[in-house]
């Protein structure tokens, strides 16, 4: 009867310590805007359950009426891997990047939001490090960096390279945000800080992500930096040309003299 007894008292405390890990266990929401990402978004999403086997998590997918057949792929993928974890949140047509965050944190319900690009150039491997990163500081905001030790950017011309570095420089110089890669869209969020930066953002455009980490740095988020290595898209083409370059500089000036 001892015997029965204890192995019933440490069956109780082995499930009071189960009950307090799926307590614990956070969930992410992995919010993607894609446009024309026909050809890239199955092995996005492949590597992204490839590489979060052992975490709890969602992915949003915002695609503002991609014409190339974006939706019918993400619908083939819900098939694959149920729509409880894929979720499909289309708009009508372009409507700006940071619209498209806003839009799919409706739709989220994770604890910590995870950001990042369709067209394989945010590898997912470098999922697992901003979990880590986050846990071990219990920072805010984890943002991945090309400008560190580690990090880089692999497929660019040195045009493109001089233009990314230097529009960099320039806004360390003039925002001072505490943080080495500005222009940078792959990050993680605690779902508080997401809803309290973005709600106070006006950008749209290429200039919103500049945006939301120099309100965050201005607000005094913990921000932590893990490096990244981009790598520019094999299929499709870049979404960023000149008028893109001009929004960007109007908007850090605006940001200059209202933050």
């Amino acid at each position: 009867m001892a015997k029965l007894e204890e192995i019933e008292t440490e069956e109780h405390q082995k499930a009071i310590i189960i009950s307090k890990r799926k307590r614990t266990k956070k969930k992410y929401s992995i919010i993607i805007p894609t446009y024309n990402e026909r050809l890239n978004i199955a092995l996005v999403i492949y590597l992204v359950f490839k590489h979060l086997q052992d975490i709890d998590f969602e992915v949003v997918i915002v695609d503002d009426g991609s014409p190339d057949g974006t939706q019918d792929i993400i619908k083939q993928l819900q098939n694959v891997y149920g729509d409880d974890l894929i979720l499909l949140r289309a708009r009508p047509k372009k409507l700006g990047l940071g619209t498209a965050y806003y839009h799919g944190l409706k739709h989220a319900s994770g604890d910590f939001i995870i950001i990042m690009d369709a067209d394989l150039s945010h590898h997912p491997k470098y999922l697992p490090n901003f979990i880590r990163k986050q846990m071990e500081t219990g920072a805010s905001i984890v943002t991945g960096t090309r400008y560190v030790r580690n990090g880089g950017v692999h497929g660019w011309n040195l045009v493109r390279k001089l233009t990314s570095r230097g529009a960099n420089v320039l806004a360390q110089t003039l925002l001072w945000p505490g943080v080495s890669d500005l222009t940078g869209s792959f990050r993680l969020y605690e779902r508080t800080a997401f809803e309290d930066v973005v709600s106070s953002c006006v950008s749209k455009g290429y200039v919103f992500q500049m945006e939301m980490i120099v309100r965050a740095s201005r607000k005094g988020y913990h921000i932590e930096a893990v490096p990244i290595t981009f790598v520019d898209r094999v299929y499709g083409s870049s979404k960023l040309g000149g008028s893109e370059i001009v929004e960007y500089l109007k908007g850090l000036f605006y940001l200059l003299f209202t933050t």
